[in-house]
């Protein structure tokens, strides 16, 4: 029996994390607020510009919010909703995977 993508139940869930880095942004944020800087560090080898999309994305599915710092200059840091720390349930199983797949390779 095939199942078309939309028809999947786990599909709305990959059109949101499956994107490259997004998944790893998330897993950053859920251990606490970070500024867009420490995120850059936190994920060498993403653009300047695929961290700003994926953020931006994440903040438009209500998966995480911007909170401008004032300051001078003023800070942004980047915060998990509760819909997205919601995910760090989906985060623990797949840590869980992969230490039992390490085991038994």
């Amino acid at each position: 029996m095939r199942i078309r993508p939309e028809d999947c139940p786990i599909t709305p869930a990959f059109n949101l994390i499956g994107a490259k880095w997004t998944g790893l942004i998330i897993w950053h944020l859920l251990k606490g607020s970070l500024r867009y800087s420490e995120l850059q560090q936190a994920l060498p080898g993403i653009s300047p510009k695929t961290l700003a999309e994926r953020l931006q994305t994440l903040e438009n599915e209500k998966l995480l919010e911007r909170n401008v710092i004032p300051a001078k200059p003023p800070r942004v840091e980047y915060t998990l909703t509760q819909r997205g720390h919601a995910l760090s349930e989906v985060f623990a199983a797949i840590e869980r995977w992969v230490a039992l797949d390490r085991q038994l390779t």
